[in-house]
């Protein structure tokens, strides 16, 4: 006798609309023409009109774009590279290894923000002492982003290096490749889903951070998950439910235009099969 599949159905159902029941409120009202967070007085434009006439926002959003985008592409290069060479290492030097990996992941943000902004000023103050003007700013936060991020690269290629037949690396030496052409031609394109994958989490939580970038900057740099917080002292403004109507508008259009070229190329790798 056949399980119903109803009560699964409706679980799945009742999961989705508790995660995305907050975003379609947040896009609703970014059209109420009222500062209102309970009625809806009317439909209106004006609230992206004047987010983009926003300076503050903007550069605030400008700069974590920025940022997002060069913490993720360090990230990405270094956590695959690293990533590659956990996979060829012997069985408990890579349980080690992937152990302290998954520290980071599970570690409170507070806790590696601390410890960051702890290590920051050691070596600013180390530089001041040579007389090297320096302090926290966008280095310093740049490199706590990269730093947070290449563990998620890593946990993100490390499956697609398990699913890889070892023989062709070998195949390609014994043709005649280098080892790093071998790479990049071979196993580069076998394992890009994990790298993208992997490129755009980190890119997600570059955005998303506001602990880590809290403690690891500068008054002179502000990220927009830090500008959104300032404004909670008095009031957030609808101009930001538009951005982030923007925001994710355009994460869920990248997620469906990736996968969908990476169902394609798949259905060319099963054809070429």
């Amino acid at each position: 006798m056949r399980r119903s599949r109803v009560p699964g159905r409706v679980l799945q159902a009742l999961v989705a609309v508790f995660l995305y029941a907050p975003i379609l409120v947040l896009i609703f009202f970014s059209f109420n023409s009222d500062k209102s967070r309970v009625s809806f007085k009317g439909f209106t434009l004006d609230w992206y009109k004047r987010l983009f006439e926003n300076e503050q926002v903007l550069s605030a959003l400008s700069l974590t774009l920025i940022l997002a985008l060069l913490s993720a592409l360090i990230a990405t290069v270094i956590g695959t590279v690293s990533a590659v060479g956990i996979y060829n290492m012997k069985k408990r030097p890579r349980k080690i290894l992937l152990a302290l990996n998954n520290v980071p992941v599970v570690n409170p943000d507070i806790i590696t923000g601390v410890s960051l902004m702890l290590v920051f000023v050691l070596f600013v103050t180390f530089l001041r002492s040579l007389g090297v003007g320096a302090g926290l700013g966008f280095t310093t936060l740049l490199i706590a982003h990269v730093t947070f991020n290449i563990p998620y690269v890593i946990l993100s290629v490390l499956p697609k290096l398990r699913q890889l037949n070892k023989n062709t690396y070998e195949a390609a030496l014994d043709l005649g490749a280098n080892p790093l052409r071998a790479y990049m031609r071979v196993i580069l394109p076998e394992i890009m889903p994990g790298v993208v994958s992997g490129a755009i989490i980190a890119f997600t939580m570059s955005i998303d951070d506001f602990l880590i970038s809290y403690f690891t900057t500068g008054t002179s740099v502000q990220t927009l998950p830090m500008r959104i917080y300032s404004m909670t002292r008095k009031r957030v403004s609808p101009e930001i439910n538009a951005l982030s109507t923007l925001m994710f508008v355009t994460v869920l259009a990248l997620l469906i235009i990736i996968n969908i070229l990476q169902a394609r190329d798949q259905k060319k790798k099963e054809r070429r099969l």
